[in-house]
């Protein structure tokens, strides 16, 4: 038989792994589509199975790096992004030319074309470049127009950079009909290789056997991040430029990926589950404990923080959205699908299982074939349209993540706890009844029943509530129960009063990098010369990190130089203190510290300015929208990009105090003192009741 566990048939054989699931993978094999375009790269730095010795291994030709940038064709295509600027008809957008440009920066500046067959590739995607800008003053647009595979670009709102995209465009489809057509995305596998230069080589202009008969959007996710943070952002950016240019049908919208793509799936899948009508996940980690082997206890807040991402703990999603997982039998990651499959099965849902017999960490062709054919069902019925979903059940762990169908959690009462909602619509009583945990205040769309009642209490207005002027109707769970929101304190909730964690205001720190930001340096006489320092190198640090790492520059500006739009749009990512940075100065006394000259003090404990600083996340208190982060980056760093895309989550939680000592080089050693997650209402939890519920 080609696999172990057919999808419809019967139902599926539970499985028995011996094999350790937290066993990091030995093949370098992650694909990029269905089919025959396969490419090979692994979840993490890995090792082939099989050993070549250093004679029999031909050795790459190496270039010369000081040479690249008078390539001609670089030289040429780098004059003609600075001087054309040709008119573009819709659905081409400036950023499908300057894509080219910032492939060459990126690579050449991070040294990233070391061999002739990569020096080779930058050549190819030059005279790409160029093919498409000649195309482009003579008014055509190919490139958007012409069924194939061709690389775009768009603008990240995340940190102004250029970002590319592959799309497949379907024969037949033409920009004037009125038809929408579905949208396969694919997430592609770790290569510690990929740039922008190898992406657009691999993909742009590319022949695809078997072409699919809808769009299929292969995301680069900034590289090898598990499609996390501004990683995760680039799948939903990318998304919205496809579906802003082309006529896509967003009730089918199917979503996979392999190997560090199957991680991915798994997250987006569960995470936002009312996005696709079918994730497919293989070979993808789903726990981070289990996969990096850490040792339990694993302490506080590292354990909490962990909440955010693994898959595993939202399988309970499992009825909102088809899922699939494979597995070669041979390969450790078949573990993580049996794991989610466990999972869900313990909340009352089935997700199949394939497996590969035979196969490591590859496809099974019959396999592959099945898990195609699971898409394809539920690309052609697509998510339900026209009436709302009679029963939801959703589970998170942060309003990170609080969207259910047609419910919301707007608050929780303790971050990283467990929060659930069971919803039924009682056609027959035009009636809503809901039951939750950990839910401080909850968001119904007002079309699924004329009343609602939560957690057995008496029936509340829905359809009509609020003088029926929102399309969600928001209840607050009180002292003696649930209580309806009338209009104006539905908005208050809307526009965040500051005193409460809710969506995209919630933290942790490495939150703020996935919206808009700016860096802020102060203009002014620092307090302390030594934090001043460390500030700058960790600057410096965030800098680096972030455009090696995640491609893109974050824009720089000095605190006298913020502008109200600025401030109104940009999360604020301030470095120094309160004596060189205005902007800290104008909010230090609504932190949840206390700071002056000499010391820091958090929760009573003292520590001296000389040789600690602070590393905090708040909403800006300038502007309750937007969060403002004091001397911090994101909080994993270079090693942990090097090492696994698994190993990017958060270091530190909403508040740290970090000890700083000067090394011989200039560079910093670093002791977290402090590590706390703020409370429900950003105060520091006077227990840790937070954490242990």
């Amino acid at each position: 038989m080609p696999h172990c566990s057919p999808l419809h048939s019967r139902p599926p054989i539970r499985f028995f792994c011996s094999i350790p699931s937290g066993s990091r993978t030995a093949c370098l094999i992650a694909v990029l589509g269905l089919g025959s375009h396969t490419l090979a790269s692994a979840q993490n730095t890995a090792t082939p199975t099989t050993q070549t010795s250093d004679s029999q291994r031909a050795k790459p030709e190496l270039v010369d790096p000081a040479t690249l940038p008078e390539l001609p064709e670089v030289q040429q295509l780098r004059d003609a992004l600075t001087k054309n600027t040709p008119e573009l008809a819709r659905p081409a957008e400036r950023a499908d030319l300057d894509v080219f440009g910032k492939a060459i920066d990126w690579t050449l500046r991070h040294g990233e074309i070391r061999t002739v067959p990569q020096r080779e590739a930058l050549q190819r995607v030059a005279k790409r470049g160029l093919e498409r800008l000649t195309a482009a003053a003579a008014g055509q647009t190919p490139w958007v127009s012409q069924s194939g595979r061709h690389v775009l670009g768009y603008r990240s709102e995340v940190d102004e950079s250029i970002q590319p995209y592959a799309l497949s465009i379907p024969a037949g489809y033409t920009p004037d009909s009125s038809d929408r057509w579905p949208l396969e995305v694919v997430l592609h596998g770790r290569d510690n290789d990929l740039n922008e230069i190898k992406f657009i080589d691999t993909h742009d202009g590319k022949a695809v056997k078997n072409p699919p008969a809808h769009f299929r959007l292969e995301v680069f996710g900034r590289t090898n991040n598990a499609y996390r943070w501004a990683g995760e952002a680039d799948v939903f950016e990318a998304m919205r430029d496809v579906e802003r240019r082309f006529r896509i049908d967003d009730q089918r919208v199917n979503l996979w990926g392999f190997s560090m793509g199957g991680a991915g799936a798994w997250h987006l899948g569960v995470h936002h589950p009312d996005k696709w009508a079918s994730v497919g996940a293989g070979a993808g980690f789903a726990d981070t404990i289990t996969y990096q082997k850490l040792k339990e206890p694993v302490e506080s807040p590292r354990r909490e923080l962990l909440r955010i991402y693994d898959a595993v703990d939202y399988a309970g999603n499992a009825g909102l959205v088809p899922l699939i997982g494979y597995g070669g039998s041979e390969d450790p990651q078949l573990a993580a699908a049996q794991t989610m499959q466990k999972a869900a099965r313990e909340a009352g849902f089935e997700i199949p299982v394939l497996v590969g017999p035979g196969v490591a960490h590859k496809w099974h062709p019959d396999s592959q074939k099945e898990f195609e054919a699971f898409h394809e069902k539920y690309r052609q019925t697509g998510r339900r349209r026209y009436r709302l979903a009679p029963r939801v059940q959703f589970v998170t762990w942060t309003v990170k993540y609080p969207e259910a169908d047609w419910l919301r959690v707007i608050r929780q009462e303790f971050p990283y706890v467990r929060s659930t909602i069971d919803a039924r619509i009682v056609a027959e009583k035009d009636l809503v009844e809901v039951t939750t945990s950990n839910i401080a205040i909850l968001g119904v769309d007002r079309q699924a029943g004329d009343s609602i009642s939560i957690d057995g209490g008496e029936p509340l207005p829905l359809r009509n509530a609020a003088e029926g002027l929102l399309p969600d109707v928001y209840f607050e769970l009180r002292a003696n129960g649930w209580k309806q929101l009338e209009y104006k304190a539905s908005r208050d909730v809307e526009i965040n009063d500051m005193r409460h964690k809710h969506h995209r205001l919630q933290g942790p720190i490495d939150d703020a990098f996935t919206q808009p930001f700016i860096h802020v340096t102060g203009s002014g006489r620092p307090w302390s010369s030594a934090h001043e320092d460390h500030a700058k190198w960790s600057l410096e640090r965030s800098r680096n990190e972030f455009d090696k790492w995640l491609r893109g520059q974050p824009p720089l500006t000095v605190d006298n130089r913020v502008s109200d739009e600025v401030l109104m749009d940009k999360n604020l990512i301030l470095w120094g203190d309160p004596g060189s940075n205005s902007i800290i100065a104008r909010i230090v006394d609504q932190l949840p510290i206390a700071w002056t000259k000499e010391k820091i003090t958090v929760g009573g404990k003292e520590y001296s300015t000389t040789n600690h600083t602070v590393a905090l996340i708040v909403p800006n208190p300038l502007n309750s929208l937007r969060y403002v982060v004091i001397n911090s980056g994101h909080t994993f760093h270079e090693p942990d990009f090097r090492g696994s895309n698994a190993q990017l989550y958060p270091r530190l939680g909403d508040l740290a105090i970090i000890r700083f000592t000067q090394k011989a080089d200039n560079s910093y050693a670093e002791e977290v003192m402090e590590n706390t997650i703020l409370d429900s209402r950003w105060r520091l939890p006077t227990t840790n009741a937070d954490t242990e519920k």
